[in-house]
């Protein structure tokens, strides 16, 4: 009762019942190889016909966790404009719940998708403003802040999925062009691995640059252990790719230039692209001091950064200085059934492995499912100790 009371009071009783039924539905996991069959095959009725549900159910799902965040934190205004978007981009969307697929409702839905996404384009950055409101104004206990992390893993998985159905759609079916003829939609069927890295690396090395007047260059080996003549390539969203190797590159840099000084003769940014039968593996190894275990720890925290906190006159790129570069490189990783990890030795260096799904059938989304376990476990209060030590979590690993 206390939770529909709460949902009635965040999102009205407009849309309660129907966030109530569409919550019910589990959303339908899709893999990189069903995008590509479907961008090939399939038309823009029957993509209509799944999306308008679809994406009722994905929204539906996270706005029932978005009740569920601490009151202190739903009131704090950013955290009430992110409500408000997913609250009008839900009832906006029930619109086309009846609609037939002709091509006048398909190209009002079209329309409606390119207003959502420029209206969600800041989620990330103004949920982070309302941890820092949070923050400045009454603080966050340990139990809220545990619930507020496993949310926002959800959260920004769940804003990764929708976002992708979304730009598949448009690109493959709408107006929006791809950004290579070979594109099928936003998948690059045979995405040249080494061509994204250098190209991530050149962009990350320019801003160290300007920044620093120096940066540390790269040094890159490849091994494709499944055709060994060949570049390696493999089936994936290529600016999934970047944006991860772009943010590990950036700290990279920053920890190299800063451990020894702009005067110093850099040691490279060492980087291995392995790509198995099942795997493609990416190593990134630096030389920029690491990091201690307790820091370690705390790498993948929203409400954790080594950067100063951003200005708020925006006089400086998005999300520097609030800490989403590695948990939200990490999402993306995890989208399609990958992974990130780090491995730090204080006083020399750091590694970030990066794991892939080398093959499009294998690579299935991880979708967050709203269910009794997640209202579970983001309500649930302070457990009693049942180590003497916390223990290190997932995430990073550290040397043996």
């Amino acid at each position: 009762m206390l939770f529909t009371r709460r949902c009635l009071g965040l999102f009205g009783s407009k849309i309660a019942k129907k966030l109530e039924h569409y919550s019910q539905f589990q959303p339908s996991s899709l893999t990189i190889q069903q995008y590509l069959d479907f961008g090939r095959n399939g038309t823009a009725q029957t993509s209509f016909m799944f999306l308008k549900k679809e994406l009722l159910v994905r929204l539906a799902n996270i706005m029932q966790e978005i009740n569920l965040l601490p009151p202190k934190l739903l009131i704090m205004p950013s955290a009430k404009l992110v409500s408000e978007w997913y609250r009008q981009s839900f009832e906006e969307l029930l619109n086309f719940e009846h609609a037939d697929p002709s091509f006048d409702m398909i190209t009002k839905f079209n329309d409606q998708l390119q207003i959502i996404l420029k209206r969600h384009s800041h989620v990330v950055e103004t949920m982070a403003e309302g941890l820092i409101e949070l923050k400045e104004s009454d603080g966050v206990d340990i139990a809220s802040e545990r619930g507020i992390q496993y949310f926002l893993d959800r959260f920004y998985l769940n804003r990764i999925s929708i976002r992708m159905l979304q730009n598949q759609h448009l690109v493959v079916f709408g107006s929006v062009l791809p950004e290579s003829p070979r594109h099928v939609g936003c998948i690059d069927p045979a995405c040249d691995v080494e061509s994204v890295v250098t190209d991530a690396f050149e962009n990350a090395r320019f801003l160290c640059d300007r920044y620093y007047l120096t940066s540390p260059s790269l040094k890159l080996h490849c091994f494709n252990s499944v055709s060994p003549d060949k570049r390696i390539t493999v089936v994936a969203v290529p600016a999934h790719l970047y944006h991860i190797m772009f943010e590990l590159f950036k700290n990279s840099m920053r920890a190299t230039v800063e451990f020894h000084g702009v005067d110093e003769d850099l040691p490279p940014v060492e980087v291995l692209v392995v790509k198995g039968h099942e795997d493609l593996t990416i190593k990134i190894k630096d030389r920029g001091g690491g990091v201690s275990r307790t820091i370690l720890e705390r790498l993948f925290n929203y409400m954790y950064s080594t950067a100063p906190p951003p200005p708020r006159d925006g006089s400086q790129a998005p999300l520097a200085g609030y800490g989403y570069g590695l948990p939200l490189s990490r999402l993306y990783a995890r989208y399609f059934l990958g992974d990130l990890f780090l491995v730090s030795m204080e006083g020399y260096g750091t590694d970030a492995l990066i794991y892939l799904k080398a093959l499009p059938v294998d690579a299935s989304e991880v979708l967050p499912i709203f269910s009794t376990s997640s209202r579970r476990y983001m309500t649930m209060s302070t457990q009693v100790a049942d180590w003497s030590h916390q223990l290190p979590t997932q995430g990073h690993r550290t040397p043996t």
